[in-house]
């Protein structure tokens, strides 16, 4: 005879005549039993799951990774920046979180040189900033205010290297993938911070 165990269904004590005992008695054997099956049950339904992610990663269009890593960097730039005003009209920043952390709130992440007219820098920080909807969408950006406070900001000398010229890139969907674990994993810091 062993010692004194405790049964992992009805948690009860008890005296296993054999070394191959693992629960008090048969109604908790056919439980122990059950609970296996939904256990296992549970392991493969993640499993089809994490495959079926990985599947759908797999095929996923270089398009679709290029509007998460933007989604991911603009969310970044919206945290960064959540102290300061647009950074076109100075209009103040929101006492709102939500407002600030979701997308479609008062406020966009603002790119100087546009992802259109300069896509080789969509994902470069100095030349995105907090901006509100209104000179975002509205007033095409606001470029010409954006530029005196983005002096302010970053400084001429930057504010050259963002304005002067620069190679095509041609994000591979590698790239993409980088882009946005970086910034998903720079904005959770952020939002950590601030809760």
């Amino acid at each position: 005879m062993g010692k004194q165990k405790t049964c992992p269904v009805c948690k009860s004590k008890w005296q296993p005549f054999s070394s191959l005992e693992k629960v008090c008695s048969i109604r908790c054997a056919v439980k122990q039993i059950d609970l296996n099956k939904v256990k296992a049950k549970a392991k493969e339904e993640k499993a089809f799951r994490a495959e079926t992610k990985r599947l759908k990663e797999a095929i996923k269009p270089r398009g679709k990774w290029l509007k998460e890593a933007q989604a991911a960097f603009n969310k970044f730039i919206r945290l960064r920046d959540h102290k300061e005003p647009c950074i076109s009209c100075d209009k103040p920043a929101a006492m709102d979180r939500r407002y600030l952390f979701n997308r479609g709130g008062d406020w966009d992440c603002g790119h100087y040189r546009s992802v259109g007219s300069m896509p080789s820098i969509r994902f470069e920080e100095l030349n995105a900033h907090k901006q509100c909807k209104k000179c975002n969408q509205f007033l095409s950006g606001n470029v010409a205010d954006y530029r005196i406070r983005l002096i302010k900001k970053i400084g001429e000398d930057k504010l050259a290297w963002v304005e002067g010229p620069h190679e095509p890139k041609k994000y591979t969907i590698e790239d993409l993938k980088e882009i946005k674990k970086t910034y998903t994993q720079k904005a959770k810091e952020l939002e950590n911070e601030y809760n």
